[in-house]
């Protein structure tokens, strides 16, 4: 927005302590008032910032960055900012770019002059390079329009990834400022949101000075042990000292050829060489947690209910370990498939036995576990159309065959870009430092348990799964009175709930009657029912905008074809909303919770 005095900057800056979601900052703002406008886009950003090598823009007190988006080239210089809590303000100059680093080359405007007058002719160099994914979504309310920003942020320097953070943004770009002080209130009240002190860049030069590489002129003597700056490294020594209490004083052995120190984490008996285990960087706590305790989970009765959680997580944290590397080979679409189940059935496990641990734990080790989850989502989703598109042209003309292959090809290439920002996100050293603390966690017993509130409250698997079990079934058969008018949104929603009342009873099937095993079935019947037409619906809306977006550049065979699988898709929604009744009597019948009864009267 524009101040008296110019172009003005005014927005909160947030560090993130824990995977924090952008539906999540949505939820609050609009608790405070705010509505979206639109939805939430997702865009890759590279920002290189310059100076001069001895430093003339930082001593002059600005800064300039040349930022690649999908949109172009831009050239932004910014003055330092003045704070109030998270709020910062400061003025801000942007205009049109090319990726030269000589101002000359790039078109007339202020912010070009700004740089050229205080680099008085020298050159400039890049400093260091922050690539970003930055997800964004505008928010209003009666008086003001804001942007609030998620950026995932990795610093780039020297061929390496020097640093990665989470930095949330919310930027007033129309209205009163004071409605960026009552989404402040809304946000803040996440323990996971921690005000941002100073700017990226100067995180970035922290990064910069701890790996030993050039710092530009006035940043040259400054700390590089500044607290926001050193996250990063904190986390490292919280890795080494994670492994250190899983093996032994030997250090770190070859996660190939288990040793002595290779043991379940509950003995922790001997003092472990730390030095060792920090080069280590967490691979012996990986190489055990992927090891799976056996071919199930082993929950007993007599588990407490923390403790027969931790067994559920740590089996199938063993089965998503197992298969991140066929995830990352892409060969095989099957190994994403399995991790991602796998990521699922880990977040339905912190919903069940979420509350048996402290707070603070269960939602950094669930966090993170989301995000990871959300992009193993993103391209198994993808690859379901793609399969259903591909067994639809096995069946149809040759000329529809050929037709739909645009639509094919640009499935493909979203699957592509997808699976990168899977990659990338398996290859960071955030997941890895997750994965490894959330290794500790699964292999070490006692660890975030909260304590019973008395000796008499209820503590075990065999006094509290029943509620777990039979409250998730009540939240399913709610349902029944509006599934004869259910839209599509509705029943996706039943689809859910069966979903979580499924793993409920998996869960604990160890520990339940032998009528579990006709229970389940029955189950799953409804689900995979709902899933078929969740998948038909996510089809048909997607041809139907690709048609939208790409008619003109389609011909009039391809036009014909993609609408004829289109019909097919909505065909196929409305046969199987037909058809749900079938598999909801499967749920809902007498029998069915007669047997489910009896099952649970086994604890």
């Amino acid at each position: 927005m524009r101040g008296p005095d110019g172009p003005l900057e005014i927005e909160l800056k947030y560090r993130l302590t824990a995977p924090l979601g952008i539906e999540t900052i949505l939820d609050y703002a609009a608790a405070a008032g705010f509505v979206a406008d639109g939805e939430v886009e997702e865009m890759r950003i590279r920002d290189r910032y310059v100076d001069t090598a001895d430093g003339r823009l930082a001593s002059a007190g600005i800064a300039a960055r040349i930022r690649h988006r999908p949109d172009g080239v831009r050239v932004t210089v910014k003055t330092p900012s003045a704070r109030i809590g998270a709020m910062h303000r400061r003025t801000e100059l942007e205009s049109t770019a090319t990726d030269s680093l000589i101002p000359s080359d790039w078109p007339p405007s202020p912010a070009r002059d700004a740089v050229a007058t205080h680099i008085h002719g020298s050159a400039l160099v890049e400093t260091v390079t922050l690539d970003q994914i930055r997800r964004f979504v505008e928010v209003t309310d009666a008086t003001s329009r804001i942007e609030i920003s998620l950026d995932d942020v990795s610093v780039l320097a020297d061929g390496r990834v020097l640093d990665r953070f989470e930095e949330l943004e919310a930027e007033l770009l129309d209205g009163d400022e004071a409605a960026l002080a009552v989404l402040a209130s809304a946000i803040e009240a996440d323990p996971a949101v921690s005000t941002e002190r100073g700017s990226k860049l100067e995180r970035a030069i922290a990064a910069l000075a701890d790996a030993g590489l050039p710092v530009p002129g006035p940043f040259a003597g400054r700390p590089s042990d500044d607290a926001t700056a050193r996250d990063s490294a904190a986390m490292d020594r919280d890795v080494a000292h994670v492994v250190a209490t899983l093996v032994g004083d030997a250090g770190a052995p070859d996660p190939a050829t288990p040793g002595d120190g290779d043991r379940d984490a509950a003995s922790g008996d001997r003092a472990p060489d730390e030095k060792a285990l920090a080069r280590d960087g967490g691979r012996t706590v990986l190489a055990i947690a992927m090891r799976p305790p056996g071919k199930t989970p082993g929950v007993a009765p007599d588990d407490l209910f923390a403790e027969a959680g931790r067994k559920t997580l740590r089996f199938h944290f063993a089965r998503m370990l197992a298969r991140e590397e066929g995830t990352r080979d892409g060969t095989d679409p099957e190994e994403l498939h399995a991790m991602r189940v796998a990521t699922r059935r880990m977040r339905a496990a912190w919903r069940v036995f979420g509350s048996a641990y402290r707070p603070g734990r269960t939602r950094r080790m669930s966090g993170h576990l989301r995000i990871v989850g959300t992009r193993l989502g993103a391209v198994r989703d993808i690859d379901v159309l793609i399969d259903g598109l591909k067994a639809y042209a096995a069946t149809a003309s040759e000329g529809d065959r050929d037709g739909i292959q645009p639509l094919v090809a640009a499935w493909e290439v979203e699957r592509d870009d997808a699976r990168i920002l899977l990659v990338r996100e398996l290859d960071s050293v955030v997941y890895r430092q997750w994965a490894t603390a959330y290794g500790h966690f699964v292999l070490t017993e006692g660890l975030g348990a909260l304590p019973p509130l008395s000796p008499v409250a209820p503590a075990r698997v065999r006094e509290m799964a029943a509620s777990r079990v039979w409250k998730a079934y009540e939240e399913m058969r709610a349902y029944e009175s509006a599934l004869r008018w259910a839209d599509l949104a509705t029943l996706h929603q039943l689809r859910i709930a069966a979903k979580r009342l499924r793993y409920a009873v998996e869960f604990f099937r160890e520990a339940l009657g032998a009528e579990v095993s006709t229970v389940i079935p029955r189950i799953v019947a409804l689900q995979d029912h709902l899933g078929t037409l969740h998948d038909a619906e996510v089809a048909a809306a997607r041809s139907r905008a690709f048609l939208v977006e790409s008619s003109g550049q389609l011909t009039e065979a391809e036009i014909t074809a993609i609408g004829r699988y289109l019909t097919s898709r909505e065909k196929e929604m409305a046969r199987l909303r037909r058809t749900v009744g079938r598999s909801w009597r499967g749920v809902s019948s007498l029998a069915f919770r007669r047997a489910l009864g009896r099952s649970i009267s086994a604890l």
